[in-house]
């Protein structure tokens, strides 16, 4: 077997045995790219049956010296899984990154806005801003709104649909990690924000692949996540917000609002589309002084 082929049939069980998303998937297919070339670089002509540990190792060696601990460990976790699935597979017997470790990294707290901050985004928005004719500053608030108000991932915002949204319901429905699906409550400002964005929408001449898009560019066809990140990035520059702000930092701030005000933390799991409790438990660990204020307000013994 061959390196390519290895790689092609992995990417396929990802899909369609674990039904991964795509991006998660190119994560994945990254860590074994980054091998193979390594391989091609220093002319290590091994097979993905025959590679044996000393070779994984001298690769991870090799990377530890131009990315952190962090992103290390991920390639790690990474090449693990492909190596696993190869065992499965039947194709090896042994795993050659068994014995290798991966660095020890602290867990990382997300960064979050306060409400101050978000409202102070919010008003920086040049809601007269068009281009070609079209208002961007009613969608870039809109985008904003959403991405705050419903916790959603970047992934999940640009591929939000017309058909998605239930506003008489009080809900849109989301498609989240492996195409599993989930109703998210939205509220009547962000549904307002959005309605006037739809009326704006209508003016656009959308390209047919986009025609049940929500959020588009002024040339009718979806936004790209690189679009969102840099809507953003312009938008705390110009407001001289301090902060390292992405577009995961909203669906953090969602939910470490909703934790602060009292939220039961598994409606914060739901509302986020985490698989496990584990992962929607780290915002238990970012506001220390508020859990102190609900003990001594709430505790028999305080």
């Amino acid at each position: 077997m061959k390196w390519q082929q290895a790689l092609t049939d992995y990417r396929l069980y990802l899909q369609i045995e674990r039904g991964l998303s795509k991006n998660s998937i190119a994560n994945y297919s990254y860590d074994i790219k980054k091998l193979i070339s390594y391989l091609e670089e220093h002319s290590i002509y091994t097979s993905p049956i025959s590679i044996d540990n000393e070779v994984v190792k001298q690769f991870i060696y090799s990377i530890s010296k131009s990315i952190n601990p962090r992103s290390q460990a991920r390639l790690i976790s990474g090449l693990r899984n492909f190596f696993d699935y190869l065992i499965f597979e039947k194709y090896r017997t042994n795993n050659p990154l068994d014995l290798i470790e991966s660095p020890r990294i602290g867990r990382k707290l997300p960064d979050t806005l306060s409400i101050e901050d978000i409202d102070n985004l919010v008003k920086t928005i040049d809601l007269s801003y068009q281009y070609n004719g079209i208002n961007l500053g009613e969608r870039n608030r809109a985008i904003i709104e959403t991405l705050y108000s419903c916790g959603l991932r970047v992934s999940e915002l640009i591929n939000l649909k017309l058909s998605d949204l239930f506003f008489d319901e009080g809900f849109i429905k989301v498609t989240g990690k492996g195409d599993k699906q989930r109703f998210v409550p939205i509220g009547s400002t962000t549904q307002n924000y959005i309605n006037i964005w739809k009326t704006i929408r209508n003016h656009i001449d959308v390209k047919p692949n986009s025609k049940d898009i929500l959020f588009l560019n002024y040339k009718g066809n979806k936004l790209t996540r690189a679009m969102i990140f840099t809507i953003i990035k312009k938008l705390v520059e110009k407001s001289g917000l301090n902060k390292n702000v992405s577009p995961h930092t909203f669906r953090h701030s969602f939910a470490t609002h909703l934790l602060e005000n009292g939220a039961d933390l598994r409606a914060i799991q739901m509302m986020l589309g985490h698989e496990s409790i584990t992962t929607t438990e780290i915002y238990m660990h970012i506001d220390r002084s508020h859990l102190s204020e609900v003990l001594n307000k709430f505790h028999p013994r305080k």
